[in-house]
């Protein structure tokens, strides 16, 4: 259930910010941090509620006042990724979860993946997308992938320049 969060999210943030300044090993880590926080669960709970990615970029802001402005430029990838990750759950469906607690206490419990066909289906969906990715960015290529493994970064041209 992996490549469905990490490439598609990476895939929207460069899409949509264009920067060169994103980490996107944090983005793929925020990405799937709504999974990770609710796997002791055992079902969609506190990591799917839009208030953890809000409170994350909150502590990712005042945390980093006074501080160097790449360190914030970094860590703001993490919330920025939790929230692609609520995106690509589909966290909204369930408005009692997702708005924990500013409608109520109780939500439904939620299995924490949806059903085995839709898994493979995104995973799939996934893997393409992953698979553009590398031809947009020459990843095929040692020095690019290199680069994306050690900074973060993809590489500033891209294959259709």
């Amino acid at each position: 259930m992996l490549v469905w969060y990490v490439g598609l999210s990476v895939f929207l943030v460069a899409t949509v910010f264009r920067s060169s300044g994103v980490d996107y090993r944090l983005i793929a880590l925020g990405a799937v941090l709504p999974l990770a926080i609710d796997l002791p669960f055992g079902h969609r709970a506190y990591g799917h509620a839009l208030v953890v990615g809000v409170a994350a970029l909150t502590i990712v802001m005042v945390g980093t006042i006074r501080r160097p402005r790449l360190l914030r430029r970094r860590l703001l990838c993490v919330p920025i990724g939790m929230l692609c990750g609520l995106v690509l759950s589909f966290a909204f469906a369930n408005d009692h979860l997702f708005w924990w607690p500013f409608i109520g206490a109780d939500y439904h419990h939620d299995a924490l993946l949806p059903s085995t066909w839709v898994v493979v289906g995104e995973e799939l969906a996934g893997l393409v997308v992953c698979w553009v990715l590398v031809g947009l960015y020459d990843l095929y290529l040692p020095g690019p992938r290199r680069e994306l493994l050690r900074t973060g970064r993809l590489p500033a041209h891209t294959a259709a320049s």
